[in-house]
C-alpha cells in the first residue's frame, strides 16, 4: 500500500524497472481489503514472437484489468485490455496513469495507451498499491498529483 497516495482523481507518473520480477502490479481505486480494485499489470521480456519486432527489442505486455473494480450489482465489467509495447533490453516501464473517478487511462513509455471505464461503488475505493511478483522490482520514481474538479465548488 502507498498510504500517502489516495483518491479517485489522480495523476501518477512512475518509472518501474521490473528487474527479475515476472510481473509488477499497480493497483488504483483500491478498497482497503481489495473488495474493489482496478489493476495495471506489467510483464517485461515476454516471449512473444513477431516479425515486426527487431531482434534487439523485446515486447512488454501491459494489462488494464477492471474485472474487480466494482461490487455494484448493476456494474458490468468488461474483459481486461491488453497491449504489447516494444521495449529496449534495459528500458524500464514509464507510466502516466490518469484516474478520473470512472475512467482509468494508462500511457506506457510514450508508445502505448490503454483506457477503461470502471464504476467503483464503495466510498473507500481510493487506495493505490504496488507489488512485484516472485522477485523484487525497482521503483525508480513516483510522483502523484490529486486533480481537482473542473466545476466550481459551492461556497
Amino acid at each position: 500500500m502507498l498510504p500517502e497516495i489516495r483518491g479517485n482523481a489522480l495523476e501518477l507518473d512512475l518509472e518501474i524497472d521490473p528487474r527479475g520480477a515476472p510481473m509488477v502490479e499497480l493497483n488504483v481505486l483500491r478498497s482497503p481489503n481489495e473488495e474493489e480494485v482496478t489493476r495495471i499489470l506489467l510483464f517485461k521480456n515476454r516471449d512473444i514472437t513477431s516479425r515486426f519486432i527487431l531482434p534487439q527489442h523485446k515486447l512488454g505486455v501491459v494489462t488494464l484489468d477492471g474485472t474487480r473494480a466494482s461490487q455494484l450489482s448493476d456494474a458490468w465489467s468488461r474483459p481486461p485490455e491488453t497491449a504489447a509495447v516494444r521495449l529496449d533490453p534495459d528500458e524500464p516501464f514509464r507510466l502516466r496513469v490518469f484516474v478520473d473517478r470512472s475512467i482509468v487511462e494508462v500511457f506506457v513509455n510514450g508508445r502505448q495507451c490503454l483506457a477503461i471505464r470502471v464504476h467503483p461503488g464503495r466510498n473507500d475505493s481510493l487506495g493505490v498499491s504496488l507489488r512485484a511478483q516472485g522477485q523484487d522490482a525497482d521503483l525508480k520514481s513516483l510522483t502523484a498529483w490529486k486533480m481537482r474538479s473542473i466545476y466550481a465548488q459551492a461556497r
